[in-house]
């Protein structure tokens, strides 16, 4: 069915600042220069209206806008082994703009299974159209333009430049730029060195099993997360985030669906911002993120009750800033961007208060925005905001193998409206 339509390219090249820029090699944070963090992370943006305009709009206000976040029309360069650093060349970030032959609604909004291969949503130029490696390039950007006026942005934005919050500044900036602002509403801080940079020593990349998992889309309506976050202070006497509950929830149901063998252990893992712990200005756009672990036996998690597993998710929130500054000191020798790829481990990535969702070229904003991924070696659960018109929160599922999906689904909406 995806070949019965078409996307044809009809432009692409390099967007540049719009204005002279400083000519500066700039050092990345301790954690900007994680080896896992070079790498050019994938998101859709889709917005209902504005196709016509939006290709011309979007590349001069993202001209615009690189004048104030010049480093992302650099280039990532390694002057010594294991030290990148961003060299700001203003040679600007790729940008294609694309057509297709069918409206939004013949590819269902681009809901899983994707109607149109990913391909052609997000660019892939190659190496005779575009001639820096994917690791060293900072930025890519795609507008794809649909018969019934909607387009979708397709971004490419390397994790090693700036994390989710970050690049969220960066394409808010952009709107910003768009709409006639004469500058960011958020004007950006570098401040790399702001991050502590302790002696630590990055661990060994993980081994990554292939696991052939399921894709699973799943939608909360915001009364029903209200519902156990009332729950919650009832239990405890204290307030929680929707991301708590959702997180105790997926724990809790995906474990259960496992069907472990006694006495095995299962671990939960996210990433926090420690902006606030650093005091960093609101503009810095960089990585400020630490990470949140829990392990506990299968047995333990089954027997707790849903607030008892929050509990151990905001006791774990809680430890997280303790642990951060023990990395910060040097008091623990240990990587603790480490991690375990196994099935009996699950990551979690919220999306839902990043910013992408309030993006505004002067077209309202997207409908739907979230990451694009799809693989078979971690097993992962995106939370963001559901699709307009639903109202609520959305759980993008890569994380039980077909034979646990069942189950899995069946305890996630068994208390559903």
């Amino acid at each position: 069915m995806a070949a019965s339509f078409k996307v044809t390219r009809i432009s692409e090249g390099a967007v540049k600042p719009a204005a002279a820029t400083p000519e500066d090699t700039l050092p990345l944070a301790w954690v900007d220069r994680y080896p896992t963090h070079r790498g050019l992370v994938e998101s859709m943006h889709i917005f209902r209206s504005g196709a016509e305009a939006a290709p011309g709009v979007i590349r001069d206000a993202l001209a615009k806008a690189l004048v104030f976040f010049y480093p992302l029309a650099g280039r990532i360069v390694e002057p010594e082994a294991g030290s990148p650093a961003i060299r700001c060349t203003a040679d600007g970030v790729y940008f294609a703009e694309a057509t297709a032959d069918c409206n939004l609604e013949d590819v269902r909004f681009l809901e899983r299974p994707l109607l149109l291969p990913k391909e052609d949503l997000v660019p892939y130029p190659g190496d005779d159209r575009w001639g820096v490696e994917p690791h060293n390039t900072i930025m890519m950007m795609q507008i794809t333009k649909f018969t019934c006026g909607g387009f979708v942005m397709g971004l490419r934005f390397n994790h090693a430049s700036a994390d989710g919050m970050g690049a969220a500044q960066f394409i808010n900036a952009v709107g910003d730029m768009a709409r006639g602002l004469p500058e960011p509403r958020v004007k950006p801080v570098w401040d790399r060195e702001k991050f502590p940079n302790p002696n630590i020593k990055p661990g060994p990349l993980p081994e990554l099993p292939v696991l052939a998992l399921d894709y699973i889309v799943l939608d909360f309506p915001t009364g029903y997360i209200d519902g156990l976050k009332a729950q919650y202070k009832a239990h405890s006497g204290k307030f929680c985030s929707g991301f708590d509950v959702l997180t105790a929830k997926l724990w809790q149901c995906r474990t259960r669906a496992l069907n472990l063998e006694p006495g095995a252990t299962v671990k939960l893992c996210f990433f926090a911002s420690v902006r606030h712990l650093l005091k960093l200005d609101r503009g810095y756009y960089g990585n400020s993120i630490f990470p949140v672990k829990m392990s506990a036996p299968s047995e333990k998690v089954l027997g707790s009750s849903l607030m008892e597993v929050v509990d151990m998710i905001r006791q774990a929130k809680d430890r997280m800033a303790v642990e951060f500054f023990q990395f910060a000191k040097e008091e623990t020798e240990q990587d603790p961007f480490q991690m375990t790829f196994n099935y009996e481990s699950i990551y979690v990535s919220d999306w839902s208060k990043l910013g992408f969702a309030e993006v505004d070229y002067g077209f309202g904003p997207p409908m739907f925005a979230g990451p694009l991924v799809n693989n078979d070696f971690i097993a992962s659960v995106v939370i963001l905001k559901a699709p307009l018109p639903l109202d609520g929160t959305r759980m993008l599922a890569s994380c039980v193998t077909r034979e646990h999906s069942e189950e899995f689904v069946r305890g996630m909406k068994e208390d559903l409206p």
